[in-house]
């Protein structure tokens, strides 16, 4: 398979005057050259780019990330209705090579979850957005092709978590000793409910969350991971996106009961164990600085451990 080209600016500039004019949008003052542009991070080959004030670019680099972005409109608006945050608004798209999709959409206002700490209201923000995701009919969302995916084995996760903190002990990262509060019992204790799948968005990383100055929630990006699945997941991405107490208070404000909460918490810890192991021994796409942030808001102390007695009635409502 050719590998497809690294983008430069020239490339990016191009496409974006294309799009810009197909789209309707060139009504925005550019240079003859074409808008102006920049990689939204860091890095070779970058695949996202701010398009003068108002837009953003994202270069898709393989095909499965096509298919996935060629929904992505489509869900957006389907979500859209359910959510009381921003969600990017679809101005065109087009292929920057071969079989790759770009797509060009609105730039949303505001900084990351990296950048600002999310306030209390901002908790109420996203609790909006769980209970709004569960609202989105299950059924429309497979009918654009978002896949139904089954909830993963907590017991395993926690089998490869232990063989990770060995290895962050040795470059002492971590101390292994953490992981024993998850029992195999209490894994199992864990483990996801029949009949709970909703859409999940999968993906919600501080990158993916528009947060203002004031800490609210303005939006949500990253809608191409979604699937329809266990909702565990999205609580786990706002514990390494926000910290573990304020994913834990969003979702319990949102009507998830203790079991979700508390396996959510453990996914999230087991990622991130196993993701900074990964990283510092050469595997991995995010830096280790990011992922020790993430690893420490992961593990942040939540009242809900305390927990161990679940019964029915701790299912979300």
């Amino acid at each position: 398979m050719t590998q497809a080209p690294a983008p430069t600016a020239d490339t990016v500039r191009r496409l974006a005057r294309s799009l810009l004019k197909d789209g309707g949008g060139g009504g925005h003052a550019q240079s003859a050259a074409g808008p102006d542009v920049r990689p939204v991070s860091a890095g070779a080959g970058p695949a996202t780019w701010w398009v003068g004030g108002h837009h953003v670019l994202r270069l898709a680099r393989d095909r499965g990330t096509s298919v996935r972005r060629r929904r992505e409109p489509r869900l957006r608006d389907l979500v859209r209705p359910h959510v009381p945050v921003a969600l990017p608004a679809h101005v065109a798209q087009g292929e920057w090579a071969p079989g790759l999709l770009c797509t060009l959409d609105t730039r949303l206002p505001g900084g990351t979850g990296e950048e600002h700490t999310v306030s209390a209201v901002g908790e109420a923000d996203l609790a909006g957005l769980l209970t709004g995701l569960r609202e989105v009919p299950v059924r429309q969302a497979e009918t654009l092709g978002v896949p139904r995916v089954s909830p993963r084995s907590l017991e395993a996760l926690r089998r490869a978590a232990e063989r990770a903190a060995e290895r962050l002990a040795a470059a002492d990262e971590f101390d292994p000793g953490r992981l024993d509060r998850l029992t195999p019992p209490a894994a199992i204790q864990l483990a996801a409910q029949p009949g709970t799948a909703v859409l999940v968005h999968h993906a919600l990383t501080g990158g993916h969350l528009v947060v203002g100055a004031d800490g609210r929630v303005r939006g949500v990006l990253g809608w191409d991971a979604a699937v329809v699945g266990d909702p565990a997941e999205d609580i786990a991405g706002l514990a390494v996106a926000v910290g573990a107490p304020a994913a834990v208070r969003a979702a319990t404000l949102a009507g998830y009961g203790a079991r979700p909460c508390l396996r959510g918490l453990w996914l999230a810890r087991c990622d991130a164990v196993i993701h900074l192991a990964d990283a510092l021994t050469g595997r991995g796409g995010s830096p280790p600085p990011l992922l020790r942030t993430r690893l420490r808001r992961a593990w942040e102390p939540i009242m809900l451990e305390r927990v161990t007695d679940l019964r029915d009635g701790d299912e979300a409502s």
